[in-house]
């Protein structure tokens, strides 16, 4: 039985990478003063110049459980195994969708093979893990072999970045432990990640050049003890400092990782100037926090 591969669009993917894959990749959208932006879509390019210069605050949604019925539906029809890997379920409902649309498809496919995961996660993070079931399957895995390469990788990923703000968090109501920096933001320029699904501090630096400093020396220090697999820079309407990161990880490395912009719907709730490092190790990590 083969097996499908489904995600959201908060993996931010390459397109590239989804066609030699045959990823299936639903979108989420955010609404700003009463325009709908989805992701994947080309209006999204122009979301960031409509954020600056609005005063409200953007709202985003989760896809329609129709919208996952339909991608869990034709692999489904087919007799093809699904494996869903989602945005961690602390950051939104699309996991609890997937659930709901996979029962309904179980409806009227009862024998499906339909799992789904929360990875946790999100951006690239959510990307590594969604590319290691993908090459489970394309070595002909079973479906819990699949699954099992999923979680393997949540556990092998980390996701370190530096907004130029928190109020985008703050507003977004996705501070997770970084609600106690609020109100010593003059003194420090926090280092987040993600950690058990949540928004996390991870190391606390006086300017974000240091920031930047501090994420590149922890990444070094992470594949020196836990072997290195691959590598992105992210950024936030900000493609100059993200190409300037990924110079200092290629000073690490000596490959220069792929700079991937973050669309409208994380960008919503981290703002824009911000850079961050995704990267995959050999070994499991210990998401610790500060």
């Amino acid at each position: 039985m083969a097996v499908s591969i489904v995600t959201d669009s908060t993996s931010y993917l390459p397109h590239d990478i989804r066609e030699q894959y045959g990823i299936t990749v639903v979108p989420l959208s955010v609404d700003l003063d009463g325009v709908e932006y989805v992701e994947d879509t080309p209006m999204v390019e122009g979301f960031y110049r409509a954020l600056a210069a609005s005063k409200a605050f953007p709202t985003s949604s989760q896809p329609a459980v129709s919208v996952l019925v339909e991608a869990f539906e034709g692999p489904a029809s087919r007799g093809d195994a699904v494996v869903g890997v989602f945005l961690s379920s602390e950051m939104s409902g699309t996991y609890s969708t997937a659930l709901l649309a996979r029962d309904m498809v179980h409806e009227r496919y009862p024998d499906a093979v339909i799992e789904v995961v929360d990875s946790r996660s999100n951006c690239m993070e959510l990307g590594f893990a969604t590319l290691a079931g993908c090459r489970a399957a394309e070595a002909g895995g079973s479906t819990s072999e699949v699954v099992a390469a999923v979680q393997a990788m949540i556990e092998r990923t980390r996701f370190l970045f530096v907004p130029d703000t928190l109020e985008y968090l703050r507003r977004g109501g996705r501070m997770g432990g970084a609600q106690a920096l609020l109100g010593t933001l003059l003194q420090i320029r926090p280092i987040l990640t993600v950690a058990d699904g949540k928004t996390e501090v991870f190391a606390k630096v006086r300017t974000k050049r240091k920031a930047l400093t501090e994420i590149v020396a922890a990444f070094k220090a992470d594949i020196e003890s836990k072997g290195f697999v691959d590598a992105i820079v992210h950024h936030i309407d900000d493609e100059e400092e993200g190409t300037e990161l990924a110079r200092m990880v290629e000073s690490v490395t000596g490959v220069m990782p792929r700079v991937i912009a973050i669309g409208p719907v994380i960008g919503t709730h981290v703002g824009p100037s911000t850079a961050g490092l995704v990267y995959s190790t050999d070994k499991e990590m210990h998401k610790s926090v500060a």
